[in-house]
């Protein structure tokens, strides 16, 4: 049994680890507002606001692990100041978005960092924990950087926006799948990575991503639990954009959409990760997982990110008829993972 605190352990990822850590055995401690939701079952809550003198004070104490998901500069300097002495190892969750460029295949851990500047963007403040971490902690920390993560309960819609899609059938608007990747971890699967073997790992850092898949795949996928007659009706990169289509994420966007120069973002290789002991469930699997979730939590719910449904049926009566496209399954696709 090892004694963990979690620095948050209410919201989405947070609450997976502290979960899954309970159900191992260990004696897991969360301290966060408690404002992202209610800590797992099993989980000591210490309810503070980091912002304030002596938030850290019930949990100075030794700790054999400490695990930070945030990375706004005030509350991982802080933490670090307070618990730094207590940790015997310390895991930090990044991200890939720190890497400077997302036009390579195949890129790994060694890849150029973003040289931050302004602290208030994600990318920035993601590097800055990083470097202030390894400069407090050296040997003692492990950085995990996750790409897309999915899995039931996810708040960002990102993922979960298409099967749910699928599943409602008819025309589904998106982007033209050509060169394009889709990489995802399941959350579970990161939370068994960062309890089992990145407990054991310190002073390097591992990209936690799944394995890449087209994203004709990842369609094709979607496609088998689908109703009867769902058509896949893509649209070129320009008529979105010029339609007031986002990419990636966030109201009135195609979720997984990123331009042609950043896939790489998708096809970061997880070679370390494998090698280091982790396990990635089937894309089979994750999608099943997450359309139960999706089906619980209604189908046609106001969504994080993608299009509402009227937003969808307004751009498709736009669409040049010859995009459209036939079914998925009547096509000749190879749904294999790579």
């Amino acid at each position: 049994m090892r004694r963990i605190l979690i620095l948050g352990g209410t919201g989405w990822l947070g609450a997976e680890i502290a979960a899954a850590a309970v159900a191992q055995g260990h004696q897991v401690t969360a301290l966060a507002r408690g404002i992202s939701g209610f800590a797992p079952s099993g989980v000591q809550m210490v309810h503070a606001d980091r912002t304030e003198s002596g938030a850290y004070a019930p949990v100075q104490q030794p700790w054999d692990e400490v695990i930070e998901l945030s990375y706004a500069p005030e509350l991982v300097e802080s933490a670090l100041d307070a618990l730094a002495a207590y940790a015997r190892h310390w895991t930090l969750i990044s991200s890939v978005s720190v890497y400077a460029r997302n036009d390579q295949s195949d890129a790994d851990e060694t890849a150029q960092l973003l040289v931050p500047e302004d602290l208030q963007d994600y990318a920035d403040a993601k590097v800055h924990a990083e470097n202030i971490s390894r400069a407090r902690l050296g040997s003692r920390l492990l950085i995990i950087r996750p790409g897309l993560i999915s899995g039931p309960g996810d708040p960002s819609d990102r993922f979960g926006y298409w099967p749910g899609r699928f599943q409602r059938g008819g025309r589904v608007l998106a982007p033209e799948p050509a060169h394009r990747w889709v990489q995802t971890i399941d959350v579970s699967d990161l939370a068994d990575f960062i309890l089992g073997p990145g407990s054991t790992m310190a002073g390097t850092a591992i990209n936690a991503v799944g394995l890449r898949i087209t994203l004709e795949e990842f369609f094709a996928e979607l496609q088998t639990s689908a109703p009867a007659g769902t058509t896949l009706a893509p649209a070129e990169d320009s008529w979105l954009l010029d339609h007031g289509v986002n990419y990636w994420s966030g109201p009135r966007s195609l979720p997984l959409w990123l331009p042609l120069r950043d896939a790489g973002f998708a096809q970061r290789s997880n070679d370390r990760f494998v090698k280091a002991g982790g396990t990635l469930r089937s894309l089979s699997e994750t999608i099943a997982r997450v359309l139960v979730d999706e089906t619980r939590r209604g189908l046609d719910r106001t969504r994080r990110s993608g299009l509402s449904a009227e937003e969808e049926a307004d751009l498709l009566r736009m669409l040049p008829p010859a995009t459209a496209r036939a079914p998925l399954k009547d096509q000749d696709q190879n749904t294999g993972s790579r």
